[in-house]
């Protein structure tokens, strides 16, 4: 009991160091025919985060909407045109889609969250105990104590969460793109939102996907 209850107080006397936040695609996939995203009038794009919370999925259609619409797109969010009820039901909420005219749809979801801990544990530098190293300072304990430090070591903690965006044409109903992402740390959930958004059109613009 006695050492359990020590290695849990050393493990939390370690420092710990949190990884700075912001998102990454580590993976991206282009169809080879698909051309830049030059919407012709009238065209739009759908953009759906499928998640089960309604409130965090409207946040975030908003912030892809508005940030694809400074890239010179026409968004549609799916919460605007989709009853929240019939949102899972694909045969209910098509006939929603079809009447936006859109014709492509940004889908995205959350894959996983991982927490990973890293760093180095703690060490002492040991030299047997005995009474000569105490009896002086000078003489004795000042070499003894700096040969017996003890080092907590750092660790670091890390959150992640992935996700993949997906993008299709309506027209034909295939895939044209496809990507997965990787969030360290997200400060904030509008936080996570903005660095998700702003990496995807990132990388949207990278595969030739926009212009902007």
């Amino acid at each position: 009991m006695r050492r359990a209850l020590i290695a849990a107080l050393v493990v939390a006397s370690l420092p710990v160091a949190t990884a700075r936040a912001g998102t990454k695609y580590f993976s991206s996939w282009k169809d080879p025919k698909a051309s830049p995203l030059s919407l012709g009038e009238g065209e739009k794009v759908l953009v759906m985060v499928m998640t089960l919370h309604d409130d965090t999925r409207n946040g975030a259609e908003a912030e892809l909407a508005r940030d694809l619409r400074e890239r010179g797109l026409t968004v549609v969010p799916a919460y605007t045109v989709i009853p929240p009820n019939l949102i899972q039901d694909k045969d209910k909420a098509r006939p929603y889609i079809e009447k936006t005219g859109c014709t492509y749809a940004l889908v995205m979801r959350v894959l996983a969250k991982d927490k990973e801990v890293e760093g180095t544990g703690p060490s002492v530098t040991a030299i047997p105990v005995a009474m000569p190293y105490y009896s002086s300072f000078y003489g004795g304990y000042y070499t003894f104590g700096w040969g017996t430090t003890y080092n907590a070591g750092v660790m670091e903690i890390k959150n992640k969460f992935r996700v993949e965006a997906l993008l299709y044409d309506l027209g034909t109903d295939k895939l044209i793109w496809a990507g997965t992402s990787v969030t360290t740390n997200p400060d904030t959930a509008q936080k996570f939102i903005e660095d998700l958004v702003k990496a995807t059109s990132r990388e949207m613009k990278k595969q030739g996907l926009i212009k902007k």
